[in-house]
């Protein structure tokens, strides 16, 4: 009895929703040129798709959470339910501006199916590149306009589909980790738990196996 109740107290934690305003994304390498350049794309960047006061707006901010040397310098658009960049929001130290050259993402190949970048949905940093991309402790926000009738909840349905008829991915192009190299990265489809989130689940947990060990 005491390890089926912690079982499900696990359970119910894993199939906790996200947060009913923002959804937050890890994102997967998609060139794999370097073991150790991915890792730090991977444990560094996220990306946060927040509902607006605007309903008819989403909010797309992307940011570099680690220490280590990366430059996050382009960011793609694959369809979906948007209908166009309403306001490049630039953070401290970053500045960006739409469209990206290269017009498509890099190693764009490399998913399945192929990224094909939607004409007008992306935005670069302006040189000097590295510099003014998202580095260590930075953040860039893009605002996009949506189809209309399409909601924030549609936004998120469409990152579960990704590269399904309607679903929508989002591609970044990483530079200047340590070692000089550059990355692709895209958008994991599942939304990763707020901090808080973690902290009631394992609070959760606790109490209901505080009390099975009582019984």
């Amino acid at each position: 009895m005491k390890k089926l109740l912690i079982a499900l107290a696990l359970g119910a934690c894993v199939a906790a929703p996200a947060s009913a305003t923002t959804a937050s994304y890890s994102f997967n390498c998609l060139t794999n040129s370097n073991a150790a350049n991915c890792g730090i794309g991977q444990a560094q960047l996220f990306m946060d798709v927040s509902d607006t006061l605007v309903a008819s707006q989403v909010l797309f901010e992307f940011r570099n959470t680690g220490l280590a040397a990366s430059s996050l310098t382009d960011i793609y658009f694959d369809d979906g339910t948007l209908l166009g960049i309403a306001q490049v929001i630039n953070g401290a130290g970053v500045s960006f501006t739409p469209p990206a050259i290269p017009g498509n993402l890099p190693g764009a190949n490399n998913a399945s199916p192929a990224f094909q970048t939607t004409a007008g949905f992306s935005a670069d940093s302006d040189a000097p590149v590295s510099l003014n991309g998202v580095n260590p402790g930075e953040k860039v926000g893009i605002l996009f306009n949506l189809i209309s009738g399409k909601s924030f909840a549609d936004v998120v349905n469409a990152l579960v589909i990704a590269g399904g008829e309607n679903g929508l991915r989002v591609g970044v192009h990483v530079q200047n980790f340590g070692n000089g190299g550059s990355e692709s990265f895209i958008n994991n489809v599942s939304p990763v738990p707020e901090p808080g989130k973690w902290l009631m689940m394992l609070a959760g947990i606790s109490v209901i196996a505080a009390r099975a060990m009582r019984r």
